[in-house]
């Protein structure tokens, strides 16, 4: 996915006012072992970046923002939002270097929900843990981890163990954490 970034001079909370008036969303470019760099994003272009991206898969969708003809990888590491209007005052971003390791909560879904046994004798599938904080190369960030549970029954669960993945992706949540129950009614 490709935005494009401009510089933003460090300053007063007035710069950041005017750059939220003119629908822009400022921000901050987060590098390992240096100074952080000060941008902003057009609003518009964001807003439209932002509804390809399917629900939850925001912190694993690499963006490659651009800026005076320089290109980067990075990932959304957190969103600011509005308490009220929910309109987005703050982006940070963190630069994806090859060979420095990065946190990321990798979101879960779910397949074999029609065929779940348990939802078939009147159960409803209950998921307790939506994203699974791992750490990994920028090569190997996954999209999402997905479980099968079309085997499960009435009060049986799958946990952070049963997650098959690629042995380059470290689990930073307890293996015992449990990430879906098929409940009762």
């Amino acid at each position: 996915m490709k935005l494009n970034v401009y510089k933003r001079l460090k300053g007063k909370k007035s710069d950041l006012t005017r750059i939220r008036y003119a629908k822009n969303i400022p921000g901050v470019i987060y590098r390992p072992g240096q100074a952080s760099e000060q941008i902003f994003v057009k609003g518009g272009e964001f807003a439209s970046a932002i509804r390809t991206i399917r629900k939850g898969f925001l912190p694993t969708t690499i963006f490659t923002v651009e800026r005076d003809e320089k290109k980067y990888h990075t990932i959304i590491k957190e969103v600011q939002y509005h308490p009220t209007t929910y309109n987005v005052l703050h982006l940070d971003f963190q630069l994806l270097e090859d060979d420095v390791p990065v946190d990321i909560k990798v979101p879960v879904i779910f397949s074999g929900i029609a065929q779940c046994v348990g939802v078939k004798l009147g159960g409803f599938v209950r998921q307790i843990i939506y994203h699974v904080k791992t750490r990994c190369l920028p090569r190997d960030i996954p999209s999402n981890f997905t479980l099968d549970i079309s085997s499960l029954v009435i009060g049986e669960s799958m946990r952070v163990s049963d997650i098959d993945r690629d042995s380059a992706v470290r689990l930073l949540v307890p293996e015992k954490e449990i990430i879906v129950v098929i409940a009762k009614r």
